[in-house]
């Protein structure tokens, strides 16, 4: 028997095409249903994340997802910078902190009105997370929040329930924060920020079998350090419909690094189920965010237990 089964929960950020960075949904319209149809086909179950911004635009996304068996959680309002910036990046000041909760308030609301479901899982927009953004999510009944990029705090390898007085430490709040899956065991060249562990978007630009043997990597990693291997994967509805390389919007013309672009479209579904399907192989169980805080509880209880 397995003693450190590998759970995994990928979650998709329903956003504009480019995260930031245009103002249009085609990925969102277009790439969705692709990768509706890859979860179906390999029989997973995954968590969408919605700006309120896009479930205004596109409702009836957000209604298939669920219809199709997934969980719809959020991404805050507008992709604005809710937490605390990690790197500099033109335009993406981040909100006041007194903002915060009423923003993600009307996310939440938002969300709820166009699908009925209240959501309870929350991805901060590029992982830059903050102790004001869980004290929100727990005030608003949230349980998970998939934010903390491992490649940058590397403390925490495993899902934990966070303090209310800094949300990267242990602590007793309501929400579970899932790291976000990291190549702990490679030598950066990136001193300090160490970006180029995350993983994203390797699975494209890469290739899906490089991410399973990177995720292996992680699971011996956890094996090591005797705690269960949790893999948390983020990608994007746009990056499996073509993307333009440059965007002209009149005063000013927005170039992504090449890296944003390289592959997107629909080539990157069979990279994605490639990794999918090495995984299952792996004997790794697919979850939706909502459903991890109760299995970290029975495994700690069980260990409690023993």
């Amino acid at each position: 028997m397995n003693q450190n089964p590998i759970t995994v929960v990928i979650g998709t950020d329903m956003e504009t095409d480019v995260g930031s960075f245009t103002p249009y949904y085609e990925g969102l319209t277009k790439g969705t249903p692709l990768l509706l149809d890859l979860f179906e086909e390999t029989d997973v179950t995954t968590t969408f994340l919605f700006t309120g911004d896009s479930v205004k635009a596109h409702p009836e996304v957000a209604r298939e997802c669920l219809a199709r068996g997934h969980e719809v959680g959020s991404h805050s309002l507008q992709h604005e910078t809710v937490g605390d910036p990690l790197f500099d990046l033109p335009g993406t000041k981040p909100i006041l902190e007194h903002e915060v909760l009423p923003r993600l308030r009307l996310n939440t609301e938002l969300i709820e009105q166009a699908t009925g479901v209240r959501p309870v899982s929350f991805r901060c927009p590029r992982l830059w997370g903050s102790t004001a953004v869980v004290r929100a999510l727990d005030e608003l009944g949230y349980v998970a929040d998939l934010t903390y990029p491992m490649y940058f705090h590397r403390e925490q390898f495993a899902p934990y329930f966070s303090s209310l007085e800094d949300w990267t430490q242990r602590g007793d709040s309501s929400v579970l924060q899932i790291p976000n899956f990291a190549d702990m065991v490679m030598e950066s060249n990136d001193p300090g920020l160490e970006r180029d562990r995350d993983q994203w978007p390797l699975f494209r630009t890469k290739g899906g079998r490089y991410m399973l043997e990177r995720s292996m990597a992680f699971k011996q990693f956890c094996d090591g350090k005797q705690i269960d291997t949790y893999l948390c994967f983020y990608i994007h509805p746009w990056e499996f419909w073509p993307m333009e390389k440059s965007y002209n919007f009149g005063e000013a013309t927005v170039i992504p690094e090449s890296f944003i672009t390289e592959n997107v479209g629909p080539g990157a579904i069979d990279e994605l189920r490639i990794l999918i399907e090495g995984l299952k192989a792996e004997g790794a169980v697919f979850m939706q965010a909502k459903d991890v805080p109760a299995l970290v509880r029975e495994r700690q209880s069980q260990r409690v237990g023993v």
